[in-house]
């Protein structure tokens, strides 16, 4: 498998294309690095192509909070604005005053 360009970076918010939520981006794979096992769960007629970036995401929907693991062809960007809740959120990123999520810095002591 030929890795692609990532079309979205870490710290953007995303959302998914057919099902109701949304998260930050936290780390990129540039080809699927999942188990075969989680690949074979989802149904086959819409099932991801493995020949792309997969996203690991602090996500959220309406009920909860929790990690997900989407292809490229599946996210679209979230222009809502809308801080993500997501309990980890604050421990790799802070948000700026425009709204766009920065990754933190490591402070040398």
């Amino acid at each position: 498998m030929k890795p692609s360009t990532a079309k979205f970076a870490i710290g953007q918010v995303v959302k998914h294309r057919k099902f109701p939520f949304r998260g930050i981006i936290y780390d990129v794979d540039p080809v699927f690095a999942n188990t075969e096992a989680w690949w074979q769960a989802i149904p086959e007629e819409v099932r991801p192509r493995k020949d792309q970036p997969f996203y690991h995401l602090f996500a959220e929907n309406a009920e909860a909070e929790y990690v997900a693991y989407v292809s490229e062809q599946n996210l679209v960007a979230d222009t809502s604005s809308n801080p993500i809740r997501h309990p980890h959120v604050d421990e790799m990123f802070v948000r700026a005053r425009d709204g766009a999520y920065k990754i933190k810095t490591a402070r040398l002591n």
